[in-house]
């Protein structure tokens, strides 16, 4: 049975952010997604940075990131589009982002129940195994009676 979500990202992955002002704000852009994973990238920028003496990214960036990634995955789980909201979101910060380069989130969803959906993720720059921070997040599913703004897409 063919996936909507799927097909929606075969066609255009960028949609997957397109309909959430604050990501496209900051720079976001959906770099590799696959069923129940994603990869988004936040461009370096003197706009996003949090001390002008370092040059650091400011850390709210990085969840930002990091919860946009999570609510991703989730969404590439799913068979049919629902609304969902971050129940709960904890990061653990191991480095800050080093000056001048781009951060990556990845995420996955790693289970679903009917009604919550629970995922695992990171922040780095080039090397996972290099991490500038750890997440794990839960969301609900179906958070509330409003068509997903993703939707749309579908219709276009």
């Amino acid at each position: 049975m063919p996936n909507p979500v799927m097909e929606l990202m075969a066609r255009d992955k960028q949609q997957l952010i397109a309909h959430i002002p604050h990501s496209v704000r900051i720079g976001m852009t959906v770099v590799d997604v696959k069923r129940g994973e994603c990869w988004i990238k936040v461009p370096y920028s003197e706009a996003l940075v949090g001390n002008t003496e370092t040059g650091i990214v400011h850390g709210g960036v990085i969840t930002t990131l990091l919860d946009q990634c999570g609510g991703s995955s989730v969404i590439l789980s799913l068979d049919d589009l629902v609304s969902i909201a971050t129940l709960d979101l904890r990061i653990d910060y191991m480095k800050p982002a080093t000056p001048g380069l781009d951060i990556i989130g990845y995420s996955h969803c790693y289970k679903m129940t009917k009604n919550v959906a629970f995922t695992r993720g990171i922040a780095y720059h080039t090397s996972p195994e290099e991490p500038i921070a750890n997440a794990v997040g839960s969301f609900m599913l179906s958070a509330n009676r409003a068509q997903p703004a993703l939707r749309n897409a579908f219709t276009t």
